[in-house]
């Protein structure tokens, strides 16, 4: 199903239609602020199994996942002040923090040996509806198909190639095209883990 919407102004009552998808243990693709991304409930793990099969990858590398505001990231991470405070300067925005997962995170979704996690607010209007109307996190991996290096990012070619795996396609137009700058905050000073859309001159560093 691909689902066309308003890039400024998204309508809820079609953004409901992947929400449902969400609810029924099914599997959407969505545009964030970066680049197209494909996910599900994090509690949903057979969904989350099924991500692993398409993306062909190995179930210790784990997954990021996107929420709503700041509220929900204190929830599935330990947030010190600082880390807090930095997150509060650059979210929502292209940034994926790494942090010491919570108890609230399934084991399945953080990273087995460290347990921590990669956790992001995007600035996307759409998305930022679709969290709000799901009311809980979404899984979060990249959608770059197998035997390839960049990124899809044409909603019609993206639901031709996965219809038969996934439940919706949220068509906002062409995302950013360039990956989320990715910052460790579980030690006292931030580490640049990737450079990407985010600007690293915002952390100080």
């Amino acid at each position: 199903m691909l689902v066309a919407i308003n890039r400024q102004n998204p309508q809820p009552r079609l953004i409901r239609k992947a929400v449902e998808v969400l609810r029924e243990g099914g599997i959407i693709i969505y545009p964030t602020d970066t680049v197209y991304g494909l996910g599900c409930d994090l509690f949903n793990k057979r969904g989350i199994e099924k991500i692993y099969e398409i993306k062909k990858r190995n179930k210790k590398q784990p997954f990021s996942f996107v929420c709503a505001d700041l509220k929900d990231i204190s929830r599935y991470a330990l947030v010190s002040n600082y880390a807090y405070k930095t997150m509060k300067r650059l979210l929502p925005g292209p940034y994926t923090f790494i942090l010491e997962a919570s108890k609230e995170v399934p084991r399945r979704v953080s990273h087995p040996s460290r347990k921590t996690i990669g956790l992001r607010v995007p600035e996307h209007k759409a998305l930022q509806e679709l969290l709000a109307l799901h009311n809980g996190p979404l899984l979060a991996t990249t959608l770059i198909a197998i035997g390839e290096t960049d990124p899809l990012n044409d909603a019609h070619e993206i639901r031709d190639r996965y219809e038969h795996q996934v439940g919706a396609v949220i068509d906002a137009g062409a995302c950013a095209l360039e990956p989320t700058t990715v910052v460790d905050l579980t030690g006292g000073d931030p580490v640049i883990i990737r450079q990407g859309r985010g600007d690293i001159a915002a952390l100080g560093l």
